[in-house]
């Protein structure tokens, strides 16, 4: 079992469930239910259910989410470091999610924005256990910048999942990164963001493995590029000095065959079950993690919710072998 330490967001979702997702100046009927998300809860509640002893570094308010979190955590097993501050709420999330699984989300950042680099650099004995720390951009970008750059400095594996789309992104917070796993769009955001390339997110799928692989090369020469793409698979992209234990620079996976109910935080879910793959085999082709993040985040989508909807480990290997 291997240790992931996991920076970023709790937010309380508040889930919408419609036939149609609305239109501007339109209404809908639909069903209600709230419940624990946030891309860092989410990410680490997959690590934790997948196998992987797992911290989660974040910020909350004084209120009754703050509680909720904790209390879940510790359920899973997850090791909490949060810096509170009782002046802001804790984050939360409107989720509106059609009968198709497609979703709409608006999130309201609270304590999450105000994570500071002083809270995670305290944090040195966490991180010297860790072998995968994982971030996205919920958070204060400075406090991941931090994370990872800890995580580097203990000989930890840093992965940086750059979502979502429109968060704030500098190169010198990229290169803290040794796997950088955005999807689609996000990954086509980043390449218009910091190389000037206009690319059309959603083609990205139809287009060939050297087009692609030169693409990711583009954004991060140094790094290993996985895009997830939905229901067209993940493509895979390594330096090619550095294909960390695989045959081939540059490859894809199909996608599982799955019942599609809700994707809401299927990129979370790939994101952390790949760090919880990593951090216990270390040692092992990349593919291998990358195909078992690939069936744990498919599973996830054949039920309602986020992080209450990430399976466990034996249920995917009863689903997938």
């Amino acid at each position: 079992m291997g240790t992931v330490i996991v920076i970023g967001s709790y937010n309380q979702d508040h889930v919408w469930s419609v036939d149609d997702l609305p239109a501007p100046g339109a209404t809908r009927l639909g069903r209600y239910a709230s419940g624990p998300g946030g891309k860092g809860f989410n990410q680490a509640v997959a690590a934790a259910r997948a196998g992987a002893r797992t911290g989660f570094v974040t910020a909350l308010g004084e209120d009754a989410a703050a509680d909720t979190a904790r209390s879940l955590a510790l359920a899973e097993g997850i090791v909490v470091h949060a810096e509170v501050h009782a002046e802001l709420p804790s984050g939360t999330a409107g989720i509106f999610v059609d009968a198709a699984g497609r979703n709409v989300i608006v999130v309201a950042p609270g304590a999450n924005a105000a994570l500071t680099p002083a809270f995670v650099a305290a944090l040195d004995p966490a991180f010297a256990g860790a072998g995968v720390v994982l971030a996205q951009l919920e958070v204060a970008p400075e406090a991941v910048h931090e994370g990872l750059r800890h995580a580097r400095a203990a000989n930890a594996l840093a992965i940086l999942n750059p979502a979502p789309a429109n968060a704030f992104t500098t190169d010198a917070l990229l290169r803290q990164a040794d796997v950088l796993t955005p999807n689609e769009t996000e990954f086509a955001a980043l390449l218009q963001r910091h190389r000037g390339i206009a690319c059309d997110a959603d083609a990205l799928a139809a287009q060939d493995d050297a087009a692609l692989h030169a693409l990711c090369r583009e954004l991060a020469p140094w790094a290993t590029v996985v895009v997830t793409l939905g229901a067209s698979g993940v493509f895979v992209s390594h330096p090619d000095e550095l294909p960390r234990g695989d045959t081939a620079g540059a490859y894809r996976l199909r996608p599982e065959a799955v019942q599609a109910v809700d994707t809401t935080g299927a990129g979370d879910a790939f994101s952390g079950a790949l760090a919880a793959a990593l951090a216990a085999a270390p040692e092992a082709p990349f593919a291998d993690a990358v195909r078992f993040a690939n069936r744990y985040a498919a599973l996830s989508t054949e039920r309602p919710g986020a992080a209450l909807a990430m399976p466990h480990r034996a249920e995917v290997d009863e689903r997938f072998g």
